[in-house]
């Protein structure tokens, strides 16, 4: 995985409730077997036309050319439904770093964690100041620090986060990558008289 420090970006909003991890990904992609190629079905029912030419919808943020960025803003309750993996995998894959949210489902939230994308839990109050931006707008996301900031405003939340998930997001470490950074400390406690 790839060390996650600090994100300053444009954000992408997606205000609606509730988005489910089908609405992310719908089910009939999930037949790989590789993280890859995913972000392309990102939301894929509310991206295109169900038609045989797949054409963009315009009035989805994610067709739209004037929202960019490496966060994505969502509504509250996001990530909610059936446990799949994928639902990370494919916002990771289109691009996103970092998922805000005043709140995730509690499997969402361990399996981005898992797979090195932050998602970051706000305030509805602050979700909403997020949200009343313009679409250039700008947020800064500081893991070590454990804030995030609307830049234009300064304003300015502390989220919660595991601290072992926060030093491997940190180093960019997956679970057995934590374990071999700790090699030695385990080296010397297994070499210790019992």
């Amino acid at each position: 995985m790839i060390p996650l420090k600090k994100i300053h970006s444009r954000f992408v909003p997606l205000p609606p409730e509730n988005v489910d991890t089908d609405q992310i990904i719908p089910a009939r992609f999930l037949k790989a077997t590789t993280r890859e190629g995913f972000g392309k079905n990102l939301f894929r029912d509310w991206r295109y036309e169900h038609d045989d030419e797949n054409r963009p919808k315009p009035e989805f943020v994610l067709n739209q050319p004037q929202y960019s960025g490496e966060i994505l803003v969502a509504g509250k309750n996001f990530g909610c439904g059936s446990s799949r993996e994928h639902a990370a995998w494919a916002i990771q894959d289109y691009g996103f770093k970092a998922v805000v949210s005043s709140f995730f489902a509690d499997i969402f939230r361990n399996n981005s964690l898992n797979n090195g994308l932050l998602p970051v839990t706000v305030s509805d109050a602050f979700l909403a100041q997020i949200f009343a931006q313009g679409n250039e707008a700008t947020l800064t996301i500081d893991l070590e620090s454990q804030s995030i900031t609307i830049d234009a405003t300064g304003q300015q939340e502390k989220f919660e986060i595991n601290p072992y998930k926060k030093t491997c997001l940190l180093n960019g470490y997956d679970d057995i990558d934590y374990l071999l950074s700790i090699r030695p400390a385990i080296e010397a406690f297994e070499g210790q008289p019992h």
